[in-house]
């Protein structure tokens, strides 16, 4: 919830509706998190592309009280990342991916990769490797919001952990996080609230994180 010297949320979400999924109106504040849960193919994915103006959904959703039709989709998704669960790579090496390699490995390191990593070829990069490298690409952005589609589902628990680490940094400096997962036990670690997604439709949950 927002604080109450700061009556505008981060986000504010009303009257969703993506691809047939409604959702319930809901808030979010900075350092907030919302786990999102469900059966596969029930719409978390959906959800969470609409939330980044990927994919067509009805309602409003504004940040810090500013309607997203009032900035174009690359603004938007600059402060409102998503990033898939196979995230697109569209150069040979990691490192053309980057505008400043040196700013990424700090993030490439906290998750156990080397900055030798700057000159790998994406073709040898492994399934968990992607995910770690697209989620650097993301926090180099730094944005207010991150979006994650199963950010943690091909690592090991040595890397989960330490990309749960550096989310829950991210909180504690005032971001905040939508992320789908299949695993509870890191839904009671992360998150503040959970929504469930079953037949088309979502409700909301309470949660109390562990970090």
């Amino acid at each position: 919830m927002a604080s109450d010297g700061d009556a505008v949320p981060l986000l504010s979400v009303q009257g969703l509706s993506a691809t047939g999924v409604s959702v319930p109106d809901f808030t979010l504040a900075a350092g907030e998190a919302i786990a999102v849960m469900g059966p596969s193919g029930s719409g978390k994915s959906l959800f969470l592309r609409a939330l980044a103006d990927l994919d067509p959904g009805d309602g409003e959703i504004a940040l810090r009280g500013a309607d997203r039709g009032t900035l174009s989709g690359p603004a938007w998704r600059r402060r409102v990342t998503y990033v898939a669960a196979e995230s697109g790579w569209w150069a040979e090496t990691v490192g053309e991916h980057f505008a400043d390699w040196s700013a990424a490995a700090v993030f490439a390191r906290a998750f156990g990769l080397p900055d030798e990593a700057r000159d790998w070829t994406v073709a040898r990069l492994s399934t968990g490797e992607r995910q770690r490298l697209a989620l650097v690409r993301a926090l180099v952005q730094d944005p207010e919001i991150l979006l994650l589609d199963e950010p943690t589902s091909g690592l090991d628990d040595e890397a989960t952990a330490a990309v749960e680490q550096e989310l829950g940094k991210r909180l504690r400096a005032g971001a905040a996080l939508i992320f789908s997962t299949h695993d509870a036990q890191q839904a009671e670690r992360l998150a503040h609230r959970r929504l469930r997604f079953a037949r088309g439709a979502a409700r909301e949950e309470r949660s109390a994180p562990c970090r």
